[in-house]
């Protein structure tokens, strides 16, 4: 069995030694409930790092503590079970899994999953058809306001992460007649335009964004699906039609800075939003639960048809 374990870190970038990997050995007792599963994907995210703080700022995160071992997202396979619900190979998921590679869980913290809903791509329940897809999609919909017809241009931002990518097609899936990501290498603008469908990509590392999002949003920006806040949001909001939307999805530019959530806006924009009534709510997928399994199903219903492609 390896475990990882973490050692706090404040405000900074992380580096490897905030991390040590230890081996050890595990009960070989399953109790009434409980389940041992082997480790096949864990789910390394942005909002880790806030766990990484003493306060996450937020209280639906737990901070992270010295010298336990890590968890996040998880899928695995039962290998011996002592609860009603689950076999020997099943394979099942959780949102508290720890970072080892064998476990003795709780049965009851556990979800089974069905591997023919994604063709097989275990990993996509913790990806497309997981967390991050549903952010993506109850994002769009719910805070997006995105309607068929209305021709609407989307940019996104972090455009190639595993929420982004999902975001502008789910965009487009959706209704929006134009989708425009934002990314830092041309490798990555290359893979939104050529594999996810994307209209246009700019990579933020190269040229003026302001004067490449002009030309590539002729008619100004409707939705805006925000997963880095700072300076990148602060030329999308700047860009913004009236009656527009933004989806506050994350602000991994802020991570390792010691400032609010979600960060306040500067003066300047601040004013941009309020003059031409820029909704900009804090969007939390947890708060949307009630309809977590139709999404989950409509996901993977686009990623049978392929119309939902995932790297």
């Amino acid at each position: 069995l390896f475990d990882f374990k973490i050692i706090l870190g404040k405000n900074g970038v992380p580096v490897a030694e905030n991390f040590r990997l230890e081996e050890s050995t595990i009960a070989n007792t399953v109790q009434e409930g409980q389940v041992c599963v082997k480790t096949l994907y864990l789910s390394v995210d942005p909002y880790m790092r806030c766990r990484m703080n003493e306060d996450t700022g937020s209280d639906y995160l737990q901070p992270w503590q010295l010298s336990q071992v890590a968890d996040g997202g998880g899928v695995g396979v039962v290998e011996e079970s002592k609860h009603d619900n689950f076999a020997k190979g099943d394979f099942v998921t959780s949102f508290t899994w720890p970072w080892q590679t064998v476990a003795i869980l709780q049965g009851s913290s556990l979800q089974k999953l069905v591997p023919q809903l994604v063709n097989g791509h275990l990993s996509y329940f913790l990806g497309a058809a997981g967390i991050t897809g549903l952010t993506a999609l109850l994002g769009v919909r719910e805070k997006g306001h995105v309607a068929v017809g209305a021709n609407q241009t989307m940019v996104v931002s972090g455009a190639a992460g595993a929420c982004g990518s999902l975001a502008g097609q789910i965009g487009r899936l959706e209704g929006c007649s134009r989708v425009v990501g934002i990314a830092g290498t041309d490798e990555k603008c290359s893979i939104l335009v050529q594999e996810m469908g994307f209209d246009a990509a700019i990579n933020y590392k190269k040229g003026n964004v302001a004067e490449q999002l002009r030309e590539l949003c002729p008619g100004g920006v409707d939705v805006y699906f925000d997963n880095v806040g700072g300076d990148i949001s602060d030329t999308v909001i700047s860009q913004m039609n009236q009656n527009s939307h933004i989806i506050l999805c994350g602000q991994i530019s802020q991570y390792n800075k010691d400032v609010p959530y979600p960060p306040p806006l500067p003066p300047d924009i601040e004013k941009i939003q309020k003059e031409r009534n820029i909704t900009r709510e804090r969007f939390l997928v947890l708060n949307y639960m009630d309809k977590q399994e139709a999404s989950v199903l409509q996901l993977c219903q686009w990623i049978q048809e392929g119309k939902l492609k995932v790297r």
